[in-house]
């Protein structure tokens, strides 16, 4: 199903990958420069309001965004009942490298530098994701991530990554700095004051987002910025 959004048009589509369908929402604003895959976090979904959110400021920069559910409905499913693949990593990254390559060979996307968009445990995920497709991913942000999750991969990123952590955030943003000591391409870790975890205080999550637009603007559009 496709439907129009002011001038962005939205496509509610499956991507057939190579172990699952996934749901995913497709959202494309005129004269597109880039496309970000969002990776959600832990017991989340395509749904995510706080996603949704960040996604709405990247398409007002003329960011395309995908949010898909990583996981199927069953298998969603039986994690909420004992909350085991929502941190199973390989699996997560299996199937962001697979909404990867679903993207690479669409026409209508294939040609759009494409960056990363991570929270909680769906940065590590990113990750991953950015170090098995090195040519594809120009860019990764992290939304209250867990990129410690991916430690041992962190060395092998090639793409401009960024790391944001609220100030409030005390354990993530630990493991964050520890984390950003690994990298070795361009990073940043920039800390939003006064946010916890899930940036629910007021302002903290459209600063986060003005963060994640600014970084992939820069990788994946560099001739507006």
């Amino acid at each position: 199903m496709t439907t129009s959004t002011n001038t962005s048009h939205e496509h509610h589509l499956t991507l057939r990958t190579s172990n699952a369908d996934l749901a995913g929402l497709l959202t494309v604003p005129p004269d597109a420069c880039g496309l970000v895959l969002f990776a959600h976090g832990s017991g989340s979904s395509r749904f995510s309001q706080r996603n949704r959110s960040v996604a709405e400021v990247l398409q007002a920069a003329q960011l395309a965004t995908l949010l898909f559910d990583l996981l199927t409905p069953e298998e969603a499913e039986r994690d909420q009942l004992d909350r085991a693949l929502r941190f199973d990593i390989p699996l997560l990254s299996q199937r962001l490298v697979g909404a990867i390559d679903w993207a690479r060979q669409r026409d209508d996307l294939s040609g759009l530098p494409l960056g990363l968009f991570g929270a909680s445990t769906g940065a590590a995920a990113a990750i991953h994701a950015a170090v098995e497709r090195p040519q594809a991913v120009a860019a990764v942000v992290s939304r209250g991530g867990r990129p410690d999750l991916a430690m041992e991969v962190l060395a092998a990123v090639a793409c401009p990554t960024l790391l944001i952590v609220g100030g409030l955030d005390f354990d993530v943003l630990r493991l964050n700095r520890q984390a950003a000591s690994r990298l070795l391409a361009r990073h940043a870790l920039l800390v939003v004051p006064d946010a916890g975890h899930l940036f629910e205080e007021p302002g903290t999550l459209l600063h986060a987002a003005d963060l994640a637009r600014d970084w992939f603007v820069q990788q994946l559009c560099p001739a507006r910025t």
